[in-house]
């Protein structure tokens, strides 16, 4: 079957794609001033970049899915939505330094849901400690990222 015809502007897959790129571009350029180091000694910009990689090639398998398939954008977009979704990524970074990781962490996923006109407290608060003890794991104990758990300074 022929696929429909879908204006890139309304082709949700093409504008995931350059959302991805640019992210991904935008990591890489900022990361450009910190030392790359190696695989087995990473410096500081070797996380960045090598994903800000992986985000940008994502981007390009989006962008060409998108044109081979068109999905139209379906559904409204939430002003809420796009008003706390960067607040919340504020109050996080301004957290983090404050009270630390788990409770600027807690927070960021309990205002991040209130984006949503589905918002449940009895469903957000398991997600919430789920997603905080996952994270923890992978980027304070596996990444070994030094962020401290409840206290800033």
């Amino acid at each position: 079957p022929v696929p429909a015809k879908v204006a890139l502007k309304d082709n949700k897959r093409f504008l995931a794609g350059i959302m991805f790129l640019t992210v991904g571009a935008v990591a890489i350029y900022m990361a450009q001033d910190y030392p790359m180091g190696s695989a087995l000694r990473m410096g500081p910009g070797y996380f960045p970049i090598v994903l800000g990689g992986i985000i940008g090639l994502f981007g390009i398998w989006e962008l060409i899915i998108g044109v081979i398939k068109p999905d139209p954008v379906k559904g409204n977009w939430l002003l809420r939505a796009l008003i706390v979704l960067p607040i919340s990524t504020v109050i996080f970074g301004i957290m983090m330094e404050k009270v630390g990781f788990i409770p600027a962490l807690v927070v960021l996923i309990v205002t991040s849901a209130l984006a949503s006109d589905e918002f449940k407290l009895k469903e957000v608060i398991p997600l919430a400690i789920g997603l905080t003890i996952m994270c923890t794991g992978i980027f304070i104990y596996g990444l070994g990222l030094p962020y401290p758990l409840f206290s800033g300074h």
